[in-house]
């Protein structure tokens, strides 16, 4: 069993340097943490263990349980980017049963490998790129030499001789310097229309077993044209071509289902929608049986896509839902088998409110106050303005609908309204953010509790 996955990730982080690592995206949440730093260091023990064993090792996939707005996609989103995995996010609400309108459940397995064969595919093209950019100079300079006339030099036997070999080198010092940015080349472009025709079928196109291209060659054959170009345009098309012609796209497609099949993460969000009540009619009759589809999915499965055949077995799956309504146990029991790990997320507060605005990387404060430095006007937060705008925000989620530290979004955006409508045209450069400037914009609205349902 050979395993594709990317260099650094041999480079395994402990489950304290994992937690450590979200800390700087996340408030809070220790125990979700945890459980995937614990996740991640499962699967990369996983890589070192005997082929027949791995293959034995299921991951144990994780239910995460709590309020909108806590921070249980961008747990799922950091740990993906932290262990460089193919990543992807779906509702569960846009799944339909087989039969219904809608996406079908293996559509999720089929993104993942398209997104992997993106990722392997840029690595692959970093790799070849100071190849691939020596030969489009090469074919650069071919356009840029006009071609050797043998009857000029039969005429002129008494002329100086041209060494080519010469004049190719000094076009070639010009083009390094940029004198010849400004000249205009013709180069050969794929003509990149496509014939259009509609397939109707009761199954999805990766379903159908037949290759349009081989069956139609002339129909899909791209016809070169000729296109006039700048040249660092022509340069960069040039260098794309010659990627292309190096990077193996077979090569490209066996590795990215292997890195789907042994580190990829689906993160399914909004699970507790699809939790239906016994003896349910109307809509929710449906629910179940979107469960029904998810489960061998997530159970293990073999899923076609044009890549090649995928097993699912050893993607490892997150769950999350706020569970208002139902329970994790309204969930069929043996979805809820394929969850083992259940970790409950705690409602955010004021403190946890204050800690978002300032401590995470690329905080929301410095958000904006970067935004609007872009004007030339400086934005100065004082201790007091924080605090109070944590007030508000908490004060708005006990009122009307918690929605976590996503109101904190509405908050910053109703506060700083003013000053980013006027900022091209202030001419003050430096406004001060406190405390009473906070209260005179946000408190008559949070206080009035009509009025803060529809502004805030």
């Amino acid at each position: 069993m050979t395993i594709h996955l990317p260099e650094s990730t041999s480079q395994a982080l402990t489950p304290r340097q994992i937690v450590s690592e979200l800390d700087k995206y996340v408030v809070g949440q220790k125990n979700a943490k945890r459980a995937v730093a614990i996740a991640l260091r499962n699967r990369m023990r996983r890589q070192k263990l005997p082929a027949e064993l791995a293959d034995e090792v299921a991951p144990k996939n994780i239910l995460m349980i709590g309020p909108t707005g806590v921070g249980k996609t961008e747990i799922a989103r950091r740990l993906a980017r932290l262990a460089q995995s193919p990543f992807i996010k779906v509702e569960a609400s846009k799944f339909t049963e087989v039969g219904y309108v809608g996406r079908d459940v293996e559509s999720m397995v089929r993104d993942l490998v398209e997104l992997a064969v993106d990722m392997v595919r840029e690595e692959r093209v970093i790799e070849v790129r100071v190849k691939a950019r020596d030969g489009a100079e090469e074919r650069l300079l071919d356009l840029l030499l006009p071609p050797v006339n043998t009857s000029d030099e039969n005429t002129n036997a008494s002329a100086v001789p041209v060494n080519p070999r010469n004049t190719r080198e000094k076009i070639r010092e010009q083009l390094h310097t940029g004198l010849l940015d400004e000249r205009v080349v013709e180069v050969d472009v794929e003509d990149k229309t496509f014939p259009s025709f509609e397939v109707v079928t009761g199954s999805s196109v990766e379903e159908i077993d037949i290759n349009m291209k081989e069956m139609l060659p002339n129909l899909f054959q791209g016809r070169a044209r000729k296109r006039s170009m700048k040249i660092q345009e022509a340069l960069q098309h040039l260098t794309q071509e010659e990627e292309k012609k190096l990077v193996d796209a077979e090569s490209v497609s066996r590795a990215a289902v292997g890195r789907v099949e042994q580190a990829g993460i689906i993160f399914i969000d909004e699970i507790d929608k699809i939790a239906g009540h016994q003896g349910a009619q109307g809509p929710d009759v449906s629910r179940e049986g979107v469960q029904r589809d998810i489960l061998p999915i997530v159970e293990g499965t073999t899923v076609n896509t044009k890549h090649g055949m995928v097993r699912t077995d050893h993607i490892l799956f997150v769950a999350a839902g706020a569970f208002h309504m139902a329970k994790p146990s309204d969930l069929i029991p043996e979805l809820q088998g394929r969850f083992p790990i259940r970790v409950e997320l705690d409602a955010l507060g004021k403190t946890e409110f204050v800690r978002i605005l300032t401590e995470p990387r690329g905080a929301l404060v410095t958000q904006y106050v970067a935004l609007l430095e872009t004007e030339g006007l400086k934005l100065n937060f004082s201790e007091d303005a924080v605090q109070r705008i944590a007030e508000v925000a908490t004060m708005v989620n006990e009122r009307t609908e918690n929605i976590g530290a996503r109101r904190l979004h509405t908050v910053m955006e109703k506060l700083l309204d003013e000053v980013s409508f006027n900022a091209p045209d202030m001419t003050e450069r430096e406004v001060l953010i406190d405390g009473a400037y906070v209260d005179r914009m946000l408190v008559d609205i949070a206080e009035n509790e009509d009025l803060s349902r529809y502004i805030l």
